[in-house]
């Protein structure tokens, strides 16, 4: 089945695309099919934006969509980023993670968790929605070269490394996305 990544971000499609294929679900982006919208996230938590952008590019698309909203809830900062993760400072995804640092001056509670919404919506009406979560702390530095957005400063401590030092298949294995995808899969069935 042919699905739509409600998504620009290249990182989570490669996500969807790897977690999904191996389902049955053949994973197509928004340019690929050449429809440009950018549905504004009155949301306020994970859960309803990921609704209203599966909904709002399902009924442009008219295609089967999966939507994901995540971010990074840091316990020293009352849960910021949260669903302000991906706005969290202008720039880069660099320039995120040195805010982030900058604001964890000093803080002996580094506990945090990345929180991944998915909501799939089909055409004919039906949604089905789940919530992933992966714990771990805030590194001290940034620390890797792969993954994307807090990934490099996102530390794991059972396996001694951030997410931005791990494989694509090990990111996956535990990764709040791969988690909720996973729980996904198994409702969908």
């Amino acid at each position: 089945m042919k699905v739509l990544a409600a998504t620009g971000n290249k990182g989570k499609i490669r996500e969807f695309s790897q977690i999904l294929t191996p389902l049955g679900f053949e994973t197509v982006s928004p340019k690929d099919i050449g429809l440009d919208i950018d549905p504004e996230e009155t949301g306020t938590t994970f859960a309803e934006n990921a609704r209203i952008k599966a909904l709002a590019f399902m009924q442009e698309s008219g295609m089967p969509v999966i939507a994901d909203d995540s971010g990074l809830m840091v316990d020293f900062l009352d849960g910021a980023p949260g669903i302000y993760s991906a706005r969290y400072a202008d720039g880069t995804d660099a320039d995120r993670c040195e805010k982030l640092l900058r604001n964890m001056e000093g803080a002996e509670n580094r506990s945090a968790r990345f929180v991944s919404s998915v909501c799939m919506a089909f055409p004919e009406g039906k949604i089905v929605e789940a919530e992933g979560y992966c714990e771990g702390e805030i590194n001290f530095s940034p620390v890797g070269e792969n993954g994307f957005g807090y990934d490099p400063v996102f530390y794991i401590p059972d396996m001694n490394k951030t997410v931005a030092e791990m494989s694509a298949d090990e990111k996956n294995a535990i990764s709040h996305r791969g988690k909720a995808l996973r729980l996904l899969a198994e409702k969908l069935k």
